[in-house]
């Protein structure tokens, strides 16, 4: 056996057991010892090897609890038998590596907040007090989230939204669009899926992630078309009511109406209601949710504190209607909620003592002056017309002097990011020479800096 056994060369920094364990179980995998070879005997091995009893030992025991060896009564350690590597795949060339992102010295996000008003003492405070206050907290908790947290949610979302719901209705996520995904998983048989066009491009791309059919639906003054859903065929519709992504505008009742008898109408139908930013409104108090108005449950709310708190928060939460509560538990009640405990305790904290309305007031007040600010600078250039600054945290700019790339373009000379409203249209014609500007990621200064900047790309 000494003369087949490849002798190892042992030397350099790794302890000495694991360069003689990797060494054998090397020789396994490449077939240098075959299936049923017996490996020298410990004393034999400590020769050839030049190591104490203990390293050998340690190495053997590594090889049989990993199953390179199998341990034979009298006959000491043979090698198991592995199935030859598979073919090593062939190198590629490495790829070009892609050109880094600009760097804009002003990006007009629709996502951003104002972080420098974020109650960082406060958070802190009570995240400390989450985990010093509740060692229970490592433990699992429930699937739809920790029950206090969604008691102090379903008494927030029944005062400030009118929406009416128990805490046991209640599902607690990391974010929107996880808790989207989970709603398509949820409603295997809608395999189409009406969405606003223009929309929210995240929905089309969990649609499509899904595996479901995306129906763009129209959107007027006074949001998703009615006559449009229903000739669409599709049962499952998504609606960003209160503030409608990108075009701002806002569904009055009377539209509201025929979407929950569009929804009430058939069996299986269901609608889910995104009020993703309606805590921030300028020109009258935020508009009800259309969940407050549903008789038949069949809205389905969805919400996030992503622009109301931070985007890193990763808290969102669905309200079910009782003919969804039981389904979701039934398949979901295997799992885990995707938000830590502590997060969650942390966030109710926020919500009872008062911090999250602190907070909303002090945010609101800041981003009303922004998109004063900013909106006012830009009507001034002559032909600007701006719509959509009623609410939420971005607005439409169109100058029908340039095309909507012209506009694109020109700003991005001047080092000024903005978005194309074609970029959230899919069969709809987009608005001529019309683009997205959001206004909460930057400072007044910089607002005033930016709108100076577009002034002289677009006059």
């Amino acid at each position: 056996m000494a003369d087949s056994f490849p002798l190892p060369v042992l030397g350099g920094d790794a302890p000495l057991y694991d360069q003689l364990y990797r060494h054998i179980a090397g020789a396994i995998r490449s077939g240098a010892l075959s299936p049923g070879a017996r490996l020298p005997s410990k004393r034999r091995m400590c020769a050839l090897a030049g190591v104490s009893m203990s390293t050998v030992e340690t190495a053997y025991s590594l090889l049989a609890a990993e199953g390179y060896v199998l341990s034979r009564p009298r006959s000491g350690y043979v090698c198991a038998d592995l199935l030859p590597p598979a073919p090593a795949v062939p190198a590629h060339p490495p790829e070009t590596a892609p050109a880094p992102a600009p760097k804009w010295a002003y990006d007009c996000s629709t996502s951003a907040v104002d972080v420098s008003v974020f109650p960082f003492s406060s958070w802190a405070r009570i995240t400390k007090e989450a985990v010093y206050e509740n060692p229970g907290l490592l433990q699992r908790g429930h699937p739809q989230g920790d029950g206090p947290l969604r008691a102090a949610l379903a008494q927030l979302l029944s005062q400030y939204r009118g929406v009416r719901c128990s805490p046991d209705q209640v599902v607690v996520g990391a974010g929107a669009d996880h808790l989207l995904s989970l709603l398509l998983q949820l409603l295997p048989e809608q395999r189409a899926v009406a969405l606003e066009d223009p929309g929210y491009p995240a929905a089309y791309a969990a649609a499509a992630l899904h595996g479901r059919e995306a129906l763009p639906i129209p959107v007027d003054g006074e949001g998703m078309v009615p006559e449009a859903l229903d000739a669409s065929g599709a049962g499952l519709a998504y609606v960003t009511p209160s503030h409608q992504f990108p075009l701002g505008v806002s569904m009055p009742a009377g539209r509201r109406s025929r979407l929950l008898h569009w929804a009430a109408s058939a069996q299986n139908r269901w609608l889910i209601e995104d009020d993703y930013d309606s805590e921030f409104r300028w020109s009258s108090r935020p508009i009800p949710a259309l969940q407050g108005m549903d008789r038949a449950g069949r809205v389905v709310y969805l919400g996030t504190f992503s622009r109301s708190i931070a985007p890193a928060i990763r808290a969102a939460y669905l309200i079910l209607p009782p003919g969804l509560l039981e389904r979701y538990r039934h398949t979901f009640s295997h799992g885990a909620c995707a938000v830590s405990r502590f997060e969650q305790e942390s966030l109710r904290r926020f919500l009872v003592q008062g911090l999250y309305g602190r907070h909303l007031r002090r945010t609101g007040n800041l981003y009303r002056k922004k998109c004063a600010l900013f909106a006012g600078a830009l009507a001034d250039i002559p032909g600007a017309e701006i719509s959509g600054a009623e609410a939420g945290l971005h607005f439409l700019l169109t100058l029908p002097r340039y095309t909507e790339e012209e506009l694109v373009e020109r700003a991005a000379a001047r080092s000024v990011r903005v978005h194309p409203l074609s970029r959230y249209c899919h069969a709809a014609p987009p608005r001529p020479s019309t683009v997205v500007l959001g206004f909460a990621g930057l400072t007044m200064e910089e607002l005033a800096q930016a709108a100076a900047l577009l002034r002289k790309a677009w006059e």
